[in-house]
């Protein structure tokens, strides 16, 4: 069985999934090279780190942070910055929608936001957004809620 921290990630690229699809966007989750120019708008999902926030007795509450990128490139006159946040809107609308993940997660809570706009062959924008979701475990196996 796969631990609670993949499935969580699983359950985040299922709500991202229907979002991009819905946005005429490409999804992927931990892409190991750039989204080429046809692949754009483009939402990914990233998970970054996962810590221990505390241990009661055999119970680990963990705290999951990912990051979604949205990404966009100036189409028909509209600017990319607007492409790419409007799709960011939908992303976290979805997660909020399902905060719990389905009931693996205790919650997901929002952490911070970027902009980084490039002027490359045509203007891109990305909109990086981290969210930490927190769930609990035992502590001997990974795979079972707490």
């Amino acid at each position: 069985m796969n631990s609670l921290r993949e499935r969580c990630l699983q359950a985040v690229a299922g709500l991202l999934l229907p979002v991009a699809q819905a946005q005429g966007a490409t999804f992927r989750r931990s892409p190991t090279t750039g989204i080429p120019r046809e692949q754009s708008p483009a939402l990914l999902l990233f998970p970054e780190s996962d810590s221990i926030a505390e241990r009661a007795n055999d119970r680990v509450v963990r705290h999951l942070v990912v990051r979604i990128d949205a990404l966009a490139r100036e189409q028909a006159g509209v600017a990319p910055e607007d492409l790419a946040d409007r799709l960011l809107v939908a992303a976290h609308v979805a997660l909020f929608a399902d905060a719990n993940l389905g009931g693996l997660a205790v919650g997901i809570k929002e952490l911070d936001c970027e902009w980084d706009v490039e002027d490359a062959d045509a203007t891109a924008a990305a909109i990086p957004a981290r969210y930490q979701i927190t769930y609990r475990t035992l502590a001997a196996d990974l795979s079972i809620q707490g």
